[in-house]
Order: structure tokens, then C-alpha cells, then sequence
């Protein structure tokens, strides 16, 4: 709690500071990082006044004995929104780059980089880093190749001067490269340790709308950053609990994103199955329609070859009344022609005996 009363520096006003862990004690459940273990860490203090940047009087809680103290309750806010920040980056599949090339940062970085499994330069932030990324790119290129060469055994078919000058090139580079050698492409978000010594990186940065997410002392310009975190730059266990809680929100993160690409291909793999269920059901609906259609066909056929068959293949009684009709046909013909030759006769007949009385009566 802050004492309104009290002067800068006075013992009143450092009781409130001691007090403040007890009496934020019951709402430290909901924050990644208690104000207890920020003043453990000794995350509140600042640099000489005389060496203070203006920018940072909202995050100054009181001067004690010429060096600023932060307020930490900002810094534990806004140490959840930086983690909130990593872990939304993470989700999104983004890369996050550890930056930070001051001794008390290098293994601290190293290690907690290592564990959420993303790139880091804790050695020397070569200029173009990020903004002449192709060049870097051949530069790690070339590093695998030196590295593959001593692997194979080339390396000693060298001459004795030519292969030291290799291995003390692909040792400079290792060192410098070998935490951005797994980085294919432009990181999604920064993490700074020290922006002042990281100025080339925050710059580059900055150019290409990379997001920062950054440790900020009483020194700094929080200004240039995207998410800040007052904090005290210099001491190992705060740059360690800070990095830590950074560190756990990417992994976080890195689970959400495999949990949902877990869930999406198990979706995926459903609607397959189903698709397939469904296609299966379509295919064997069709074939019992084909087996339907083949069976009414085959009927059909069936019945059209007895119906000609039985128009070929008149009855009995059918054929019985045929023939009888063709007899009787035949009988009437039979008739006809008797009579014609009846009459043919019997007008012959007249003929020759009007012949025989014409003869008579001439003689």
C-alpha cells in the first residue's frame, strides 16, 4: 500500500512496501507472480535517480535513498498481460525471440528459452538480425554445412591450416547463431531483457511491427515497447522469475495450440468418417436400386417373351375354330366352283341343241 503522507525515502513509506505482500496477499491467487516474490527477487528496484528516464514516473512507487522503487503492483499487472500476450502469441503458432546479451541474462535466457522450445541470441545480436533476415538465414546455412563437414569426416582430409580455420569459423558461428538455427522465418514477438542494451533489436523490431514484449527499468523508454514490464533489468532472480513466468505462458500457449489442432483433426477425421459412412450408404443404396431395376428389368422381359410366345402359340380351341373356319372356307369354294361349272355345262348343253334344231330345220 502506498502512503499518501509519508515523505520519499522515509521509514513510513518502506513499512508500506513491507507490508504490501500481507495485505495483497488474498488476491495474489489470481496473478502468475505474487508481490512477495517480486520483492523476494528484489524485482523493485530501480536505478540511481540521477540516471532515471522521465518516462517511467507512472511506474515509480517512491525514491529511497537516491534509487527509485517501482511499484509493483503495475509490475504484476502488467507482467499478467505480457504472459497473457506470450501464451495468445504461442497459440497463434508464433515464434517468440529471447533477446538479452548482458551477462546475468545470457544462461538465464538460454534455460528458460530451451524449455518453451523458441529461439534465443544471448551472445551478440548481429545488426539485421531480423531485418536483413536472408542474410542470417545463409549465415545459419552455412554453419549446418561446416557442422555436417566435421560430422562426415571432410574436415580432416584438409590441410592442418585450412581445417583450424573452419572449425574456428563454424565456433564463431555456433556461437552466435546456434539459438536462431531452428528459426525459419521471422519470429511473431520479441522478449527483452534490457531495451537500452537491445537498442539494434527493439529498432529492428519496431521497423517491422514485431511486438515487444520487454523488461523496462527506471532507465528505460517504455514508450518503445509494446508490452513493458517494470522491473529490475540487472538482478539475476529478477530476470529469472520474470522470464520464468514468461517461459510457463508460452508453454501454456503451445498446449492450447496443440489441444485445438488435436481437436480440429480429430473434427476432421469425423466428418471423413462420416463422409465415407455416407458415400458407403449412397453406393449400397445404388446398387440395391441397380439390383432392383436389373430384377424389374429381368421381369419385364420375362413377362414380354410370354405374352409373345403366347400370341406365337395360339390355344387349342383358338386353333380349332381356325381350322374349322378354313374348312368350311374351303367347302363354300369347293361349292362355288361346282355350281359355275354346273351352269358353264349346262349352257353348253343349250347351245349345242339349238345348233342340232337349226340343223334339223335346214334339212
Amino acid at each position: 500500500m502506498r502512503c499518501a503522507v509519508a515523505e520519499p525515502g522515509s521509514a513510513t513509506q518502506m513499512t508500506a512496501v513491507a507490508d504490501k505482500p500481507d495485505n495483497m496477499e488474498t488476491k495474489d491467487t489470481t496473478h502468475r507472480a505474487s508481490i512477495e516474490e517480486l520483492l523476494k527477487a528484489g524485482t523493485h528496484f530501480g536505478h540511481l535517480t540521477s540516471r532515471w528516464n522521465p518516462k517511467m514516473r507512472p511506474y515509480v512507487f517512491m525514491e529511497r535513498n537516491g534509487i527509485h522503487i517501482i511499484d509493483l503492483t503495475q509490475t504484476q499487472k502488467l507482467l499478467d498481460d505480457a504472459a497473457a500476450a506470450a501464451a495468445r502469441f504461442a497459440a497463434q503458432g508464433k515464434a517468440i525471440l529471447f533477446a538479452g546479451t548482458k551477462k546475468q541474462a545470457r544462461d538465464i535466457l538460454r534455460k528458460y528459452a530451451n524449455e518453451c522450445t523458441m529461439p534465443y541470441v544471448v551472445e551478440r545480436w548481429l545488426g539485421g538480425t531480423l531485418t536483413n533476415f536472408q542474410t542470417i538465414r545463409r549465415s545459419i546455412r552455412r554453419m549446418e554445412d561446416l557442422a555436417k563437414m566435421e560430422e562426415d569426416g571432410t574436415l580432416e582430409q584438409l590441410k592442418k591450416k585450412e581445417r583450424l580455420m573452419k572449425f574456428r569459423e563454424h565456433q564463431k558461428l555456433e556461437k552466435v547463431l546456434a539459438g536462431i538455427s531452428n528459426m525459419a522465418r521471422l519470429p511473431g514477438a520479441l522478449f527483452v531483457v534490457d531495451i537500452n542494451r537491445e537498442k539494434i533489436a527493439v529498432q529492428e523490431a519496431i521497423k517491422l511491427n514485431i511486438p515487444i514484449i520487454a523488461m523496462v527499468d527506471t532507465n528505460c523508454d517504455p514508450d518503445l515497447v509494446d508490452f513493458p514490464i517494470p522491473s529490475n533489468d540487472d538482478a539475476i532472480k529478477s530476470i529469472e522469475l520474470v522470464a520464468s513466468v514468461v517461459s510457463r505462458a508460452i508453454q501454456e500457449g503451445t498446449k492450447q495450440r496443440d489441444l485445438k489442432k488435436a481437436t480440429e483433426k480429430a473434427e476432421k477425421e469425423k466428418i471423413a468418417q462420416e463422409k465415407a459412412a455416407e458415400k458407403a450408404e449412397k453406393a449400397r443404396a445404388a446398387q440395391e436400386k441397380a439390383a432392383k431395376a436389373k430384377t424389374e428389368k429381368a421381369g419385364a422381359e420375362k413377362e414380354q417373351k410370354t405374352e409373345s410366345a403366347e400370341e406365337k402359340e395360339p390355344s387349342a380351341e383358338v386353333q380349332e375354330a381356325t381350322e374349322e373356319a378354313a374348312g368350311e372356307e374351303k367347302k363354300t369354294v369347293a361349292k362355288k366352283k361346282r355350281a359355275k361349272r354346273a351352269t358353264k355345262a349346262k349352257a353348253a348343253g343349250d347351245t349345242a341343241g339349238e345348233t342340232k334344231a337349226e340343223g334339223a330345220a335346214a334339212e
